[in-house]
Order: C-alpha cells, then sequence, then structure tokens
C-alpha cells in the first residue's frame, strides 16, 4: 500500500483526507491511501520518513519552512520561494515543492478585476512566501504585517488602508476552531474598492472576510486556492499512483 498524508500542527479540520481518498476512489487507484499526520514538532517527520511505504506528503502550518532542513532536494520553485508545501518521495529522494504558488496565482487571476493596486500580506510565515513570490511575478507592489517587525499593525492607518486596495491575509486567525478571531486592522477604512483574500478556507467565511463584505468589499477565502494545490500536488506524484 502505498502512503500519502499532511503533516501539521492542530490540522484534525483539514479537507486533505477526504480530497485524496475520494481522487483514489475517482480514479480507481486501489493500493493508495492518504493519512493526516499531526505533528506536535518538525522533528517528529524523521520517523515518518522511515515508512518505506510512504511516497509523498503535503505539509501545512507551521512546518512549511521548517520541514526544508529534512528534505534532500527542492524544486527550482521551492527554493526560489523558501518553503514548501509538496513533498514527493522517490528511490528514497526526498524532493520539496511549492504548489502554493500555483494555486494563489490562479485564485488570485480569478478574484481580481484589477491589478493596478498595492496589497498588504497579513503575516509572514510559509503561505506569506509564496504570496509574495507571485506577487512579485505579476508586478504587484506590497508590504508585508507582522505583530512585531518593521511594519507592523499599529502602522495601518486610514492612509496605508486606502493606498493598499488588496488585502492577503495569510495568518492562520479565524480558522475553524477559533473562528472569532481576525487581523487587527482598521476595518473602518475598508471601502466597496477593496479586495480581501483569506487563505483560511474553515470557516467559508471568517471574521476577517464578513468585516470586509459589511464595507461592500470584494471578498475571497482560500478553498479554491486549496483545490488548485492539491491538484498541484497531484500532478507530481502521478509518475508514483
Amino acid at each position: 500500500m502505498k502512503r500519502f498524508g499532511l503533516i501539521g500542527r492542530n490540522i484534525s479540520y483539514s479537507f486533505s483526507e477526504n480530497y485524496f481518498e475520494q481522487k483514489f476512489k475517482t480514479e480507481k487507484i486501489e493500493d493508495c491511501n492518504y493519512s493526516i499526520f499531526d505533528l506536535d514538532e518538525i522533528s517528529d517527520v524523521k520517523k515518518l520518513f522511515e515508512i518505506r511505504e510512504l511516497k509523498g506528503l503535503n505539509v501545512t502550518i507551521p512546518y512549511k519552512e521548517k520541514i526544508i532542513p529534512f528534505l534532500d532536494e527542492l524544486s527550482p520553485e521551492a527554493k526560489r520561494v523558501g518553503a514548501v508545501n509538496c513533498i514527493k518521495i522517490e528511490h528514497g529522494i526526498k524532493t520539496g515543492y511549492n504548489t502554493d504558488v500555483y494555486g494563489f496565482e490562479n485564485s488570485l487571476r480569478n478574484f481580481l478585476d484589477d491589478f493596478d493596486l498595492n496589497a498588504l500580506i497579513l503575516g509572514d510565515g510559509g503561505a506569506a512566501k509564496a504570496v509574495k513570490f507571485v506577487l512579485n511575478q505579476l508586478n504587484i507592489s506590497f508590504k508585508t504585517v507582522t505583530r512585531k517587525g518593521e511594519f507592523n499593525y499599529s502602522d495601518l492607518n486610514e492612509t496605508e488602508i486606502k493606498n493598499h486596495r488588496l488585502i492577503i491575509n495569510c495568518t492562520p486567525l479565524g480558522t475553524f476552531p477559533n473562528v472569532d478571531s481576525k487581523p487587527e486592522i482598521p476595518y473602518r477604512f475598508l471601502t466597496s474598492g477593496h479586495y480581501l483574500f483569506d487563505l483560511v478556507y474553515n470557516p467559508e467565511k471568517t471574521e476577517f472576510l464578513k468585516s470586509g463584505e459589511i464595507s461592500g468589499a470584494k471578498i475571497k477565502n482560500g478553498y479554491e486556492m486549496l483545490q488548485l494545490q492539491a491538484e498541484k500536488s497531484w500532478e507530481i506524484w502521478s509518475a508514483l499512483l
């Protein structure tokens, strides 16, 4: 039995297990399964890699950057991004890929009516690295907002919100089961000209998105991005199935 799975921390909510198990059924692939591997520490992945049947992994918060030292190779894109969310294991070689780039770019293209704008990226983890990569590719200028960085939430005034019409939440705030939380931005300055993109997909509409919707902003969650990156992972693993 060939094994695939998802590694992360506190990820029982993930859609990945059902998604890929359904893919195996649809494609009539009977010798594969997909599991959730909830790891307390990234070093626990070493035991996973000892499983001979393991052929591929997806990687989510908080391990997209921390997984890199445990891999043998990186795809050119993953190396440039500095984060990994997909691993292929072939002939004992563990290769890291970044399919978030594909997922985010295509989902963003389906969302934006206007690319002539500036962006705020909320958070600076592994997912944010893929977002930055895509925005650079699309020539969209951005600022990264963190709690303790050079540019933080206390710097977000009316002028900053007005000048950055695309706001992307790359933090886990609002993810099930902590659905009442949201990034601390001045939502009162949002307008109908703003676009709010939340990488969170569970719940379907986070407090971040609800607050944008009240102001008339266009909103989108991370579900389409998740589907697209999953399909790209499937493509990477296809030769192993």
